[in-house]
């Protein structure tokens, strides 16, 4: 043992005891998980011995009843009575499978009690009662303190003690004829996280005692490795019922050698190796029949090495029975038969591991087409968008008719042939329909020049500097988006992709800079001299530019300090910045971060204010300028509370446990709240204007000021004073008929945008550089901390505001649509809900920020320069190319996303049986596809807030028209 042992080494002592005083009695083996190793995926593999794929893993979080032969559906079949208590997932997967079940919740990471001490309480009584066959415990603290702290803090020490003192009393409860399974059905990394296939995360560890002898040899010095599915045959055999149908485990002879001499307990084992080879070679014969996905060569040899040892068997028994054997012989013809045998359990599993994922290549070959003609489409479209209405009818309205009209058609011949409804099918073939119709309006239509040149020919007397930079302008940025999708077929890319989006997204823009310079966007000629000599002047911009464009890389240098780092990087260490408050041991340090984050997000909600406050638009009284002004301060308020009450300890809180369990869920919900409050104002009503009249009085209303009222009399002679001199400004105003009313409008040159800030806010977006949109969104995928991998998940964002023993049948659906949401929403929400900002920055940028004070002008001049800044205003000179703008930016980020994707899925197609193409490409693809949808989702609801305040400021100009 270490002289300073981690909180998670040398706790299981008793383990340790059995095993060294008993070594007849008790074994420890190394047990192998297959992953994926979320806890759905390993109880399925422990009970059917078959093996669960990567495509499986989001039934982790809606478990539905395993249909197929299984341990526990032959238990029950043949009356033996199996008792369970513990993690309720087990109840999704058997209904009505038990004799007695004590369930208890699962799901909430940050409860390390209830599970384990609701079977504390039964376990002992059921035990002594003897009214069970089978009994499963499944326990979760220490999985659960894994998912909360981390396998190295005091906590995990705590759990692991309390599970060695259950076992030491649970032993002394135990008779003679029962044996005694200890297992984990997972390891956990360094991080507490588990669902990859790391060595930490599929290594668990199996424990084997009994009262009674079990085995005949000596334990190895280091315990042997065991598949976790070898456990399903050896149970099943070991309780006298049959194998499940498919499992591919092999039975763990030792326990079956019996108290006999040495052929006897090999006749034993040969006996249950035989039973479990006719078992697999029975499943392998009618899958391969019906599947037709393995190898003909290696079943050929497989059947081949089974039928031999099955003859070699039959023989082996006439002459064991006919006794013409002696002993020593015997005995080595046995070794070797069971070595046969046990040859042919490896082999078909391992040809099983290698080849066991059905691929239906035709539909993969026509999904791959189908998006690679919806990014064709989405490019096409954004060129066509300036075209006419009819066009856009033909081209885009009546194709998607086309799609419903077959989408129809299928499904009525479905109903009418009564097959079933395969959607997936249905769909496919309208999305092929309705693109068929739209490239045949497009080629019917379009002119023939623009098909061969473009939407927009270059003009013959265009010159070559004008061409090339043209050319330039779609190569630099295109260039880097194949660069990118093409490195997605490397497995070395994906795994460094946080280290080689920053250098992208730097080298774009670093390149979009040079550009700008090269078309002589940053420079003014100041002469016909200088134009001759080639000298030019900098406009005073470049330097604001050069500021931001500084600021953005210092910025994606920052955060590479927020890094998560992925199995394949050993040399790797996450950062420490990604840890959990409530996980920190140093005071100090916990208080520091704690200030710091605190500081930062009041940094961001004031940024937010002074932004809006700097382009007019919090100087009206409405509820939702009311709201930005004191409804952002209350949810940084609650955030900082929360994260205060979340970051302390359990044990040093004594009598304020209770009221800290209620903030704990109150802070989260009054956030919620307030941000649903704020979503909701800014539907109702995106205006973020004050309009103020201007016009001149030609006097005061207020009557002047004669002295201290004397009497009653005088007080009553006020009011009729002020109404007279209201009555007498009111007709002066009337007859002047010259003087025409001016109304002030202050915030109305950022309207569209200050909605857009608002909502973004409220989402939690920083303020950063509207270049490279797509691969910004990437690099905050990763600055945030995470990555394309199952145990990078941040599962506790599914329960912030939530009770540590709330019911899991509300959580579930919540569970389905929040567990991936940490995932998507830093890096695909925000930022694609932000996306009309890329439209909406430059006209925002118009007004100067920074002007030299300049002498006095006549009120007619000054108008007639002010209105030279009209910013957003711009865009309700021409509302048809604005809208058109619009749709273009749509289509072309669906373009860009749907190029990445393509690229993602067709790596998994042509890689699908590369070495890690379960280890890397496939959560790639996953990540990549969840991102897409909700990236397709969040772009609509961003366009459709910004045409939501076009409508807003169109009734607004109209009301004011009628003043």
């Amino acid at each position: 043992a270490k002289t300073s042992p981690l909180p998670y080494e040398n706790k299981l002592s008793f383990l340790h005891h059995l095993a060294t005083s008993q070594p007849r009695h008790a074994r420890l083996y190394r047990f192998r998980a297959d992953p994926p190793t979320a806890t759905m995926q390993r109880i399925k593999g422990l009970t059917t011995g078959s093996l669960p794929t990567f495509i499986d893993v989001g039934s982790n979080f809606a478990t539905y009843a395993i249909q197929e032969d299984n341990l526990l559906a032959q238990l029950v079949q043949n009356g033996r009575r199996v008792v369970f208590m513990g993690d309720d997932t087990w109840e999704g997967l058997f209904p009505k499978k038990f004799f007695r079940s004590y369930f208890f919740p699962s799901f909430n990471v940050k409860d390390l009690h209830t599970v384990d001490d609701g079977i504390l309480q039964h376990l002992y009584p059921t035990v002594d009662s003897g009214e069970w066959d089978v009994l499963i415990a499944h326990f979760l603290g220490v999985d659960h303190c894994g998912h909360k702290h981390g396998p190295d803090h005091p906590e995990m020490a705590k759990k692991l003690t309390q599970m060695n003192e259950m076992l030491r009393s649970l032993v002394d409860h135990l008779g003679n004829d029962t044996l005694l399974l200890v297992a984990g059905d997972h390891g956990m990394t360094e991080t507490g996280d588990h669902g990859g296939d790391s060595e930490k995360e599929v290594n668990a560890a199996l424990f084997v005692y009994s009262k009674t002898p079990l085995f005949v040899t000596v334990p190895p010095e280091e315990p042997e490795a065991i598949p976790q599915v070898n456990l399903v045959p050896t149970v099943a055999l070991l309780l006298g019922v049959p194998i499940p149908y498919s499992n591919i485990g092999e039975v763990m002879a030792e326990l079956f050698s019996g108290d006999g001499d040495a052929v006897s307990a090999a006749l034993q084992q040969l006996s249950v190796y035989h039973i479990n080879a006719k078992q697999v070679d029975r499943f392998l014969h009618s899958y391969s029949l019906v599947a037709q996905d393995l190898p003909a060569e290696q079943l050929q040899h497989l059947q081949q090495l089974f039928s031999s040892a099955v003859e070699e068997h039959t023989q082996l028994l006439a002459q064991v029975q006919g006794a013409t054997l002696v002993p020593p012989e015997l005995e080595s013809r046995l070794g070797s038969l069971i070595s046969r045998f046990q040859l042919y359990l490896r082999e078909a599993r391992a040809l099983c591991t290698q080849s066991w994922a059905r691929f239906h290549l035709l539909r993969m070959v026509g999904g791959c087409t189908l998006i690679a003609t919806s990014c064709l489409l989405c490019y096409m479209a954004s060129e066509l968008s300036a075209s006419s209405d009819s066009f856009y009818r033909s081209c885009l309205l009546y194709p998607l008719l086309w799609g419903l009209m077959v989408a129809l058609l299928l499904g009525l011949a479905h109903a009418f042939t009564q097959e079933g409804l395969d959607l997936l099918l249905v769909s496919s073939w309208a999305a092929a329909a309705s693109q068929l119709g739209f490239f045949w309006h497009w080629w019917g239509r379009h002119p023939k020049q623009a098909r061969l040149m473009g939407s927009q020919p270059p003009l013959p007397s265009a010159g070559l500097r004008q061409r090339l930079q043209a050319w330039l302008g779609l190569a630099f940025p295109m260039g880097i988006l194949l660069f990118r999708c093409g490195a997605m077929f490397s497995d070395s890319f994906v795994v460094a992709e946080a280290r080689v989006a920053p250098f992208l997204l730097a080298s774009l823009v670093m390149l979009l800079v040079g550009k700008l310079h090269w078309d002589g966007r940053l420079t003014v000629p100041e002469g016909p001299k200088q134009q001759f000599l080639g000298f030019s002047s900098y406009r005073r911009e470049i330097w604001y530019l050069l500021c931001l464009v500084a600021m953005l890389l210092i910025c994606v240098r920052l955060s590479g300090f927020f890094h998560q780092c992925r199995e394949e990087i050993p040399q790797c260490r996450p950062s420490l910045f990604l840890s959990p408050l409530a996980s920190l041991r140093n005071t100090r340090a916990k208080n520091l971060f704690y200030l710091l984050c605190v500081v930062l997000l009041a940094g961001l909600v004031y940024a937010v204010r002074s932004w809006l406050r700097h382009y007019g638009n919090l100087n009206s009284s409405d509820p939702l300028v009311l709201f930005v002004r004191w409804g952002f301060p209350l949810v940084v308020l609650c955030i900082a509370c929360y994260w205060a009450v979340a970051s302390s300890a359990d044990d040093s809180l004594g009598k304020l446990q209770e009221l800290v369990q209620v903030a704990v869920v109150a802070f989260p919900w009054a956030v919620y709240g307030l941000a649903s409050m704020g979503l909701l104002l800014l539907l109702c009503n995106p205006m973020t204007v004050f309009a103020k009249d201007t016009r001149e009085s030609p006097g005061s209303i207020v009557t002047p000021y004669l002295g201290v009222p004397t009497s009653e009399v005088d007080f009553l002679h006020v009011i009729p004073q002020i109404y007279k001199r209201m009555q007498e400004s009111q007709k002066s105003r009337l007859e002047r008929g010259s003087c025409r009313a001016t109304v002030a409008a202050y915030g109305l040159g950022s309207v569209y945008s200050a909605a857009l800030v608002i909502a973004l806010t409220l989402l939690g977006l920083p303020w950063y550089a509207v270049i490279s949109w797509l691969l910004a969104a990437s690099q905050f995928f990763y600055s945030t901390g995470h990555q394309p991998i199952f145990p990078a998940i941040h599962w506790n964002a599914a329960f912030v505001g939530f009770h540590l023993d709330h019911s899991t049948n509300l959580l579930q659906p919540r569970l389905l649509l929040t567990s991936w949401a940490p995932v998507t929403s830093c890096a695909f929400v925000l930022e694609v809900v932000g996306c009309p900002l890329l439209l909406l920055w430059p006209f925002v940028c118009e007004m100067p920020s920074l002007q030299k004070k300049k002498p006095k002008k006549e009120p007619r001049e000054e108008l007639q320069e002010v209105e030279e800044h009209m910013m957003e205003m711009r865009l309700r000179e021409s509302p048809e190319k604005f809208s058109t703008a619009l749709l273009q930016l749509g289509l072309k980020y669906l373009f860009v996303l749907g190029t990445q994707l393509l690229a993602c899925v067709c790596a998994a197609m042509i890689l699908r049986r590369h070495l890690m193409v379960w280890k890397v490409f496939a959560p790639k693809f996953l990540f990549e596809s969840l991102g897409f949808v909700v990236s397709s989702i969040c772009l609509l609801l961003g366009i459709s807030l910004v045409m939501r305040v076009d409508c807003a400021v169109s009734t607004w100009f109209n009301q004011l028209q009628l003043r």
